[in-house]
């Protein structure tokens, strides 16, 4: 939202007070208080008829520092809150001089000027990262009365900043105004599902902005060298989070927000739909089913979209009988097929539902102010909203969730949450303003608490589209609407890695797209890319996606990928446990890995697959691949050449392979199955050593399908010597090096094959091996 006409002029419907000098401090609480004057304060004549704005400096944690400007305190507040984490302030140290105030957390320090012009200046050591200028913090009003609170931080030159939510517009945020406020808008244009008030940059810190509701971003657009948000109403409050690396950023930040959970192993197979406007019953089901079995293609999870329920009754939880006579009975029989079971849910209730009478009856349904139930056409005739914020309707919501988990079904696609009203009024007297963005975050967490509560923590999962700040707690999320071409394949990418760097951990995409019917060629380009992304789906709108429907040797590709990700399940499953630990996604923007190389910083066409696969998508009918290999030399995943990074490359591939290269220094460990995902990783697991160099050091661990430790693998080198130490529970596997030369001989607790991979076949609680290289 701009306020100012150019760097000169306010505009006409605006008046500005802001912030030019301190005045006075106080502390208390582990609190530091500056009371800012909104006009020189040269006497006592002077603080008449002023205004003061009062600025607070608290720590929830080390490294993190929080910023709350007030103008009036005395509004009410109404909800709803993000649910913050954060400690006493124990850790926080404040002083005074002549010159400054000053609050530490950690390495990170705020300072306030005590001059005659107002700053605020946040250092990292005696590094200044950002900070708030003269004249930045702000109170403003509208000449219709509206308020507004704003604040303008400083981007230095080279800064890029990169998150806000699932964009679909160019990666780098620079030049963009981000209005947080969830749309159903697809993804080509600049409307959101997943809107989150957090960005990072490049220069390692992230600024979280605590507000659910309309937070207006202008990214170096109103004033090219400052980011700039601002709220309605008469208090706002951010957290500046520091790292230094980008890393740590979001290890601190979903610190502060809540880590991603860990889904079960079963989501990351793949999932085929019914898509959604297209005609099934059991027989078309079967049919999709058999026919992958058929064609030796392993499918996972198999989804029903929103005509499982009849028309015009959405949402009632209701079977279609006329197409669904025995829907326990076929839930029963597709699952003795080994598939997992998803079906579509969204929280909107259609008048001819009979949930709708329900929900009238006992006051669940949101209601307008005159104390009518809030409806309207779109969508669904007569739809009204389940109020999420009464917990007697989240009960009776969950009930009807557990009685079709009780049938047999898995998970649930849980749909829509971001066509939210305003003109409202909720149970708890909630603000509709910030219920708007915040709905979806109410309805996530229910349906995923009901599925952690019925089939037990980790075995949750949700395929949901809308999110805010927080919602990484209920994986996984989806891009939403893509059309089948690669523009918007490549703008599908932009949002995924958008969202990774704001705290989600797990993020998938329609295969193909969603609207339309691919041509071939992008169908089998984007089958690549959607089976080396963290979550794979096979979905679209009016058209079936099997991929016989397309051609033999799109059958042929899904196989050869799928199979692929069952066998880097392994590995994946290390990384996704990582993302609950850490914050870090699975799908990594190549910035996150290679913080100091100045290439990486706007790269959005590729990705990092965790920490040590790099994976750049196709995105041309011919096969032209363009990407960028960091320093270092790479081992190409499929057929092990090794290229010697530092540049970009151009390249052909064909529908079996694509720029997908193992990072120097990497272990990486491939699993035994390539039929499923959730599986022994540990037995007969192929740990791959790949280029590692002198003097280093790296390590990997292959969890169980609950996320737990089963072998840590540590490897070091010194010369031609290489030392491997091996612990857990004594399952056989074997190591095999790629990229950096052969083993010439093994000593300890392994033996040289005649392929020359070294076979563990027992150890006890921990096996060192001493590998001589050629």
């Amino acid at each position: 939202m701009k306020f100012t006409d150019g760097n000169w002029l306010i505009r006409e419907e605006f008046t500005l007070s802001t912030a030019v000098q301190a005045h006075d401090f106080t502390i208390a609480d582990q609190k530091l208080t500056a009371y800012a004057s909104t006009a020189p304060i040269h006497g006592r004549a002077n603080t008449i008829n002023g205004q003061l704005l009062t600025v607070q400096f608290h720590s929830p944690f080390p490294g993190v520092i929080g910023v709350k400007l007030v103008h009036f305190a005395g509004t009410v507040d109404q909800g709803p809150h993000f649910e913050l984490a954060g400690g006493n302030g124990d850790h926080v140290q404040i002083l005074e001089n002549d010159d400054y105030a000053e609050l530490k957390s950690g390495n990170l320090s705020v300072r306030v000027n005590k001059g005659a012009q107002w700053s605020v200046d946040f250092y990292r050591g005696s590094e200044r990262i950002t900070g708030s200028a003269f004249k930045s913090m702000a109170h403003v009003k509208e000449n219709n009365g509206a308020v507004y609170m704003r604040e303008e931080l400083d981007l230095t030159v080279g800064e890029y900043v990169y998150g806000l939510g699932e964009r679909f517009t160019s990666f780098t945020k620079n030049g963009q105004v981000v209005d947080i406020w969830n749309k159903d808008g697809g993804t080509s244009s600049e409307q959101a599902y997943k809107n989150i008030p957090f960005y990072i940059t490049n220069k390692g810190y992230g600024v979280f902005v605590n507000d659910p509701g309309a937070v207006s971003f202008e990214v170096a657009s109103e004033k090219v060298k400052k980011v700039q948000f601002s709220v309605p109403g008469e208090s706002l409050e951010y957290f500046v989070i520091d790292g230094p690396e980008p890393k740590e950023v979001l290890n601190k930040y979903t610190a502060l927000t809540g880590k991603p959970s860990l889904p079960p192993a079963w989501t990351f197979g793949l999932w085929l739909t019914t898509s959604f406007t297209t005609n099934y019953d059991e027989a078309t089901v079967n049919s999709f089913v058999d026919g992958m079995a058929e064609r030796d293609l392993p499918l996972h999870v198999f989804h029903f979209d929103c005509f499982w329920m009849r028309e015009f009754h959405w949402t009632d939880f209701k079977w279609d009988e006329r197409t669904f006579p025995d829907p326990e009975g076929m839930l029963k029989r597709l699952k003795e097929k080994g598939l997992k079971i998803c079906v579509w849910i969204n929280p909107y209730i259609a008048q001819r539902s009979a949930l709708f009478e329900e929900g009238k009856k006992h006051g669940y349904l949101v209601k307008k102010p005159n104390g009518d139930v809030w409806q309207w056409n779109l969508w669904q005739p007569g739809m009204a909203l389940v109020d999420f914020t009464n917990p007697d309707a989240c009960e009776w919501f969950a009930g009807y969730l557990s009685d079709l988990v009780d049938m047999g079904v898995d998970s649930f696609k849980t749909d829509f949450g971001e066509r939210i009203p305003t003109d409202v009024v909720y149970h708890d007297g909630s603000d509709p303003v910030k219920m708007h963005n915040y709905y979806t975050q109410l309805y996530n967490k229910v349906v995923f608490e009901v599925l952690e509560e019925k089939l037990g923590k980790n075995e949750a999962a949700l395929f949901a589209r809308s999110a805010t700040a927080g919602g990484q707690k209920f994986p996984v999320h989806w891009g939403g609407d893509c059309y089948a071409d690669y523009e918007s394949m490549a703008e599908s990418l932009r949002g995924g890695l958008s969202l990774g760097v704001s705290g989600f951990g797990f993020w998938s995409h329609d295969i193909g797209g969603f609207e339309n019917t691919a041509p071939v060629d992008v169908f089998k380009r984007w089958l690549a890319f959607g089976l080396l992304s963290s979550h794979s789906r096979l979905h679209g709108s009016s058209s079936y996606r099997v991929p016989w429907a397309y051609d033999e040797e799109a059958v042929d590709v899904t196989r050869f990928f799928t199979k692929l990700k069952c066998r880097l399940m392994p590995y994946l499953f290390d990384t996704a446990v990582e993302a609950t630990e850490l914050g870090v996604p699975t799908m990594r923007a190549m910035f996150l890995e290679f913080p100091e190389d100045p290439a990486s910083e706007t790269i959005d066409r590729q990705y990092m697959l965790g920490d040590s696969v790099l994976v750049a998508p196709v995105f041309s009918k011919e096969g032209d691949a363009v990407y960028y290999l960091p320093e270092g030399k790479w081992t190409h995943l499929l057929t092990g050449e090794t290229i010697e990074g530092g540049k970009w490359r151009k390249e052909k591939y064909d529908f079996f392979s694509l720029p997908l290269f193992v990072r120097p220094n990497s272990i990486l460990v491939m699993g035994a199955n390539d039929t499923k995902p959730d599986y022994d990783f540990a037995q007969d697991a192929d740990v791959r050593l790949y280029q590692i160099e002198d003097g280093a050091q790296v390590f990997r661990k292959v969890r169980g399908v609950k996320g737990e430790t089963e072998l840590e693998i540590a490897v070091s080198r010194e010369g031609s010597a290489l030392r491997i130490t091996a612990e857990g529970v004594g399952k056989p596997f074997s190591i095999s090096l790629h990229g950096f030369g052969e083993a010439a001989s093994v000593q300890g607790g392994g033996q040289l094959s005649a392929d020359g991979s070294i076979e563990v076949s027992s150890f006890s609680s921990k096996t060192e091996i001493q590998v001589t290289l050629k």
